[in-house]
């Protein structure tokens, strides 16, 4: 035992009882403690009383405990039952307001017990008091807090706030909640928030999943439709967030709805505004590219028409007949581009990438270049530099024939075009996009014109978009260079200056080039065409009495149906098989592209061609197994087709 504990012990060992009693209780000080006699007249003091009350032992001593108590408690009798109910009860307990010596008051809790002798007679009492005003202020506070909260919550109209237990179960509900679904608390408390969700969203579950999110990630939020008490439907945002206490074990989830059909509504009517707009804005766009498109077209059918009668005077030379012959296959050819491009554009049609030399291409075009700058304009074409790309050959030579008319374009009274080719191993930042590494081939035209404004420089890529008079031109011309660069894997640059010229430059991604890869067309026209049967159907009477009449030219044998109906029906009849079928896209009743899948699903092995000039059925499939030549077709096309026929191991065939 230490030194100081024996002291204590020592000291404590030499005093009697009652004074020890005595000692202890003066040495409590945060505790009032003192004794009454049966009338209520302090009899004793400690030093705690002296603390909390402010009156020393003699002033208090013999005084009765009432002036204790505020005026009111003493008007009310408070004091004299206080001792009553002690007596009566054993023990009296109570909180409530004290006066100290200095008038203040203070809230205090107090324990009065009765003293009786070893008779058991009433003698006094005991009491005890201490000073809980800090409590009771912070109990006040967070009374007053939790009431303000309530009365925020209950005054918030907006919002549907409330709270569900862990199994979803409704346990309080404020007057948003009430206003926006229409139940009443006692109508709603105790039910599954899940009779808010409509039909389809409980059969699938989603009240369920919404408190798993939610629980597991933290938050559920989204936007959906509800149900209200009347059955009628509302969008609502849905926030719903996990409550968990001190020991991070879920005890309900707090849920936030608010009503959002107006503004859903709102959306929906802006949304079709926008629709109209953009409808409006297509039919202003579709009546500006018809007056391009039949001034271009006219200029094409003009040199078709001429060159034809022309032809019919009997004293034409061999070589005219051989050059006007060549201007209507020309002039066809470029007539198809021109509709290639619109399709393209309409993203209708896709890409055929192969694999060309670029210089070589150019060089081949002179020509045509040439013819379509006219002889006031001086074409320069660099010494071809050796580099292929893999892209679509007919969409890149429509690409540099709308450069060659743009820079035509801009020098009404003549001038200079320059058209050069060179590598680059990277892809500069062009037109505010990042750079690309790799190997690519830069084709440019230049020209000596009178260059293009900042502000017309900004919007030349835009379809529909040209400086040039009604009736001029499409606007489609430079938003298929850009496209084809973009979807090629490239891209379009250009700069200008007023006065001076302007410099577009085509940048390509360069491919290894197999010297000897020759193309399809080209292998089936050198080779020995063999006799096959072929089923033609084409539901329109002209070009199906072409078709099969350059067939037989061929040397083909050729069956022709005017429907995919009538095709099927001659498969299962005829007694000959077939060797290929060679079919329009666009027909009434079975189209082409269902009548090659069920020839292909019964007479596996059966060849079939498609043919179309534009076929939304095509453009909507991302993937068909089944060969397209594209209309207007040639006897080329037509050599390619039954180059591979003959080149092709065979079938099975019909009969």
């Amino acid at each position: 035992m230490s030194d100081t504990r024996m002291s204590l012990k020592q000291n404590l060992d030499g005093v009697g009882g009652d004074r020890r009693f005595e000692l202890l209780v003066n040495a409590v000080k945060d505790y009032a403690i003192y004794l009454l006699d049966r009338d209520g007249y302090v009899a004793s003091w400690n030093a705690g009383a002296e603390r909390f009350k402010g009156y020393k032992a003699d002033e208090i001593i013999g005084e009765h405990f009432s002036r204790f108590y505020t005026d009111e408690d003493r008007e009310a009798g408070a004091p004299e039952r206080a001792l009553a109910l002690a007596a009566e009860r054993g023990t009296f307990e109570s909180e409530g307001w004290r006066v100290r010596k200095d008038g203040t008051r203070f809230w205090t809790s107090v324990v009065i017990d009765p003293v009786l002798d070893e008779n058991g007679t009433l003698i006094g009492f005991a009491k005890v008091t201490r000073d809980i005003t800090d409590k009771r202020d912070a109990q006040r506070a967070l009374i007053d807090s939790e009431e303000r909260f309530r009365l925020l919550v209950q005054g918030v109209r907006d919002y549907a706030i409330y709270m569900l237990d862990p199994k979803g179960h409704i346990s309080n509900w404020n007057s948003g909640a009430e206003a926006i679904k229409g139940y009443s608390a006692e109508e709603i408390i105790g039910e599954h928030f899940s009779r808010f969700y409509t039909e389809e969203d409980r059969q699938a579950g989603e009240p369920e999943r919404a408190l798993r999110v939610a629980a597991e990630e933290g938050k559920y939020d989204v936007e959906s439709w509800r149900v209200r008490k009347d059955g009628t439907r509302f969008r609502a945002g849905v926030l719903i967030d996990p409550i968990r206490n001190e020991a991070g074990e879920l005890i309900g989830f707090a849920k936030v709805t608010r009503d959002l059909t107006e503004r859903w509504q709102a959306e929906q009517q802006v949304e079709r505004a926008r629709e109209a707009m953009a409808q409006a804005q297509k039919m202003e766009a579709v009546g500006r590219l018809t007056g391009g498109v039949a001034h271009d077209f006219n200029n094409l059918l003009t040199i078709i028409r001429s060159s034809a009668d022309l032809l019919k005077m009997p004293t034409l030379s061999p070589e005219k007949r051989e050059r006007y012959l060549d201007a209507i296959s020309d002039t066809a050819d470029r007539a198809a581009a021109l509709t290639s491009q619109l399709l393209a554009f309409a993203r209708r049609q896709p890409l055929k990438p192969e694999v060309f030399d670029v210089g070589a291409r150019i060089e081949a075009m002179r020509q045509m270049i040439e013819a379509s700058v006219g002889s006031t304009i001086q074409v320069t074409i660099d010494p071809p530099k050796p580099g292929a790309v893999n892209a679509d050959l007919n969409q890149f030579e429509t690409a540099l024939l709308n450069l060659v008319v743009n820079a035509r374009d801009a020098m009404p009274v003549g001038g200079n075009i320059t058209i050069s080719s060179s590598t680059v191993h990277n892809l500069p930042a062009v037109r505010g996009h990042g750079g690309t590494t790799g190997d690519f081939l830069a084709v440019k035209v230049e020209d000596s014109g009178s260059g293009i404004a900042p502000d017309t420089l900004k919007h030349i890529f835009d379809p529909f978009f040209t400086t040039k008079g009604l009736n001029k031109g499409t606007g489609l011309g430079l938003s298929q260079v850009h496209g084809f660069a973009k979807q090629s894997g490239g891209e379009i640059d250009v700069s200008s200056r007023i006065g001076v010229g302007t410099i577009f430059t085509l940048y390509l991604p360069m491919v290894q080039r197999d010297p000897d890869q020759l193309s399809v067309t080209r292998l089936a026209g050198e080779q020995q065409l063999a006799t096959r049967r072929v089923l033609l159907v084409e539901d329109n009477e002209n070009v199906g009495q072409f078709a099969r009449g350059m067939f037989e030219e061929l040397g083909q044998i050729v069956t022709w149906v005017l429907s995919g109906e009538a095709a099927l029906e001659l498969l299962e009849t005829a007694s000959e098989k077939f060797d290929l079928v060679f079919s329009d896209v666009i027909m009434p009743g079975i189209n082409g592209l269902e009548l090659a899948r069920q020839i292909n699903e019964r007479w596996h092995g059966l060849r079939v061609v498609l043919t179309s000039g534009y076929s939304h059925v095509l453009a909507e499939e991302s993937y068909h197994p089944f060969e397209l030549l594209r209309k207007p077709y040639s006897v080329k096309g037509i050599l390619g087709v039954l180059g591979d026929a003959s080149s092709s191991e065979g079938g099975e065939g019909t009969s």
